[in-house]
């Protein structure tokens, strides 16, 4: 038997770095910036302990671009290398500094920021450069040193007369990606990736208008002066503590993360955990529109203040993708597949916090002011909704704050609602039926019916609110929903004294044989029913079961399996009303078509069925009898 080691060469990496490390080659100053902040950190933090006797200052790191010379500079006033430092974590292909920094002060560097995770970070320079230098001087009192590298295994090494502490990184810029040289691009990477590092940083110099002069004459003239542009916000609001912040401060910040962004968010969720993982951040609510789709990745995802993406799918429980803000975790592995994240436990962890805090921090605001959050359940309850169906563990919590708000305007809970309707709205079965519309306006006249007969009527019209019907009814055996026109309300409602019909047996058999001979049987079945006279003669209704799985096949078709639904509607024609009886008696049968088809048009009409030829035929018909 044969052992030995497998020998990695350089020669191999290299190709590897520069095509493959990673998939976007803009990455590179993501990775440069870090480890440029990693060096100021771990001074600050050698220095607070006092192993490193140095005056640190404000140390800052700056950006510049040579577009004649075709560099670009990543400059840092951090702990800088010595000669055998550069040997070590540059040449050794994968030694990471940060770690073997972490590792040796792994009590008191805890909480010193450092990233550490960016790992190959160094060589994604490679990616845009043809050229690398790096200029280092360490706050040991060693010589600094110069290492130049042309992306092949070769280098050179040798001192350099650089005084002050810190490293400088040259790109010499490959032809492929000359774009870099351009100063928007720069700023534009800067501000995607590093708005919120934890050291300033400088890219250029910017005008500032110095202040007006108390004793200025009119016609003074606004004078300006040249100073270092800090492109980021070191200390963002969510590495502060919620304590520390008013509300003012997280609009403002929402303002920050989303400068296009008009309307104020409904409120925020801070994020503030230490164990059994490290998690910041803030979440917003905003306003949210009909359409889940239009909101989604609007949650950025930050490691260590280093911005890493913003579909933290897998991550962010799936119904709070509609949210915006910020979530921070040095826990969250960068660069890997969805199915590892969803197989990490730490993800899994976050995931289940994340829910909790937000069922906590919305059962919070329901306690402490329930007509506030009254007025803003319009805007909040389609992601509350979608939470309840796709997390058990919020469905468990919602109970608690969920609204269920009526046609007039009043917002019950669940158990409120069982006890408001128990007395007065059960079926044949004992069961309580809830009754709701979708539409006010087009169910105006059912919703009218079952008012006059002192019924609740709930107004619950967000896309998914079938799906959510379905669950609360599976969990809820005695509970029924059914809208207020999917059948008559008295077949509905279990009533003690059921209303005789006037006309027999007989005359029915008539009364149905006239209709069917008119009505389309393909999309009506004909159902007479005895009535009050007051009643409507002609009502269409649709059965719940068609019609809530229609809706729910068009909202989640795919995930449940469901097909396409045809339209199918009850005509329900009132027995005891005057046409009826009108109908019946008619000898002349064009006369008895044309008062059925016009009673039809006008049932149609008020469910909103009523379109094109048929529209058009029924105006037409009316005129012709106004006549």
């Amino acid at each position: 038997m044969t052992t030995g080691k497998i020998n990695v060469s350089v020669e191999n990496i290299f190709p590897l770095i520069k095509k493959f490390l990673y998939s976007d080659h803009e990455i590179f100053l993501r990775e440069l910036v870090s480890n440029a902040t990693d060096a100021t950190l771990k001074l600050k933090h050698l220095a607070s302990i006092g192993e490193a006797k140095v005056e640190i200052g404000e140390p800052r790191i700056e950006i510049k671009i040579d577009k004649e010379g075709k560099k670009i500079h990543i400059i840092d006033q951090g702990i800088g290398m010595t000669a055998e430092e550069v040997e070590k974590y540059i040449n050794q292909v994968a030694f990471s500094g940060a770690e073997e920094f972490l590792e040796k002060y792994k009590d008191s560097a805890k909480d010193a920021g450092i990233i550490g995770h960016f790992g190959l970070g160094f060589y994604s320079a490679f990616m845009v450069a043809h050229q690398v230098e790096i200029i280092t001087k360490s706050y040991k009192d060693e010589p600094a040193a110069h290492w130049i590298c042309d992306g092949s295994p070769e280098f050179r090494l040798n001192t350099h007369d650089k005084a002050d502490r810190g490293t400088e990184i040259i790109l010499h810029v490959a032809e492929d990606s000359e774009e870099f040289l351009e100063e928007f691009r720069i700023r534009e990477l800067l501000k995607k990736y590093n708005k919120f590092m934890p050291v300033p940083i400088k890219f250029g110099t910017k005008k500032e208008a110095l202040p007006k002069p108390e004793d200025a004459p009119e016609d003074y003239k606004t004078e300006y002066v040249e100073v270092d542009d800090i492109i980021n916000n070191p200390n963002p609001a969510w590495t502060k503590q919620p304590s520390d912040l008013k509300e003012e401060d997280y609009k403002n910040f929402y303002r920050e993360l989303y400068p296009m962004q008009f309307e104020d968010p409904l409120f925020n969720i801070h994020l503030n955990v230490d164990y059994p993982f490290n998690l910041t951040g803030i979440l917003y609510f905003p306003k949210m529109s009909q359409d889940m789709h239009l909101q989604k990745d609007k949650i950025q995802l930050y490691q260590n203040q280093v911005f890493v993406t913003d579909n933290v799918e897998g991550i962010v429980p799936e119904f709070l993708g509609m949210l915006r803000g910020v979530i921070d975790s040095p826990d969250i592995p960068l660069n890997v597949s969805r199915s590892y994240l969803q197989a990490d436990g730490n993800v899994k962890k976050i995931s289940n916090y994340i829910t909790r805090k937000v069922a906590d921090k919305l059962k919070s605001l329901f306690n402490e002011n329930r007509a506030d959050f009254e007025q803003k359940w319009n805007d909040i309850k389609i992601v509350l909704e979608y939470g309840m169906l796709s997390e058990p563990k919020f469905y468990e919590k919602a109970g608690d704050f969920a609204l269920y708000p009526t046609v007039d305007g009043k917002y019950y809970t669940l158990g409120e609602l069982k006890e408001a309707i128990q007395d007065n709205q059960t079926d044949k079965e004992g069961k309580l039926v809830v009754l709701y519309a979708s539409d006010k306006e087009l169910q105006h006249s059912y919703i009218d019916i079952a008012k006059e007969k002192g019924y609740q009527v709930l107004l619950l019209d967000s896309p998914i609110v079938a799906h959510l019907m379905q669950k609360l009814e599976q969990d809820n055996e005695k509970m029924t929903f059914a809208r207020v026109d999917a059948d008559h309300i008295d077949k509905l409602i279990a009533k003690e004294e059921p209303v005789i019909s006037k006309l027999s047996d007989e005359e029915k058999e008539q009364l149905k044989t006239a209709l069917e001979s008119i009505v389309p049987k393909t999309n009506y079945t004909i159902q007479l029913e005895a009535m009050d006279s007051q009643a409507a003669p002609f009502m269409i209704t649709q059965p719940e079961f068609m019609r809530r799985m229609k809706e729910m096949s068009a909202t989640g078709g795919g995930m449940f399996g469901m097909g396409n639904f045809p339209d199918m509607y009850n005509l329900v024609v009132n027995t005891n009303s005057e046409l009826a009886g009108k109908i019946l008696q008619e000898s002349d049968s064009a006369t008895k078509e044309t008062l059925i088809k016009q009673a039809l048009d006008l049932a149609k009409i008020s469910q909103g069925l009523l379109k094109g030829e048929e529209l058009t035929a029924f105006v037409k018909r009316s005129f012709e009898r106004l006549s």
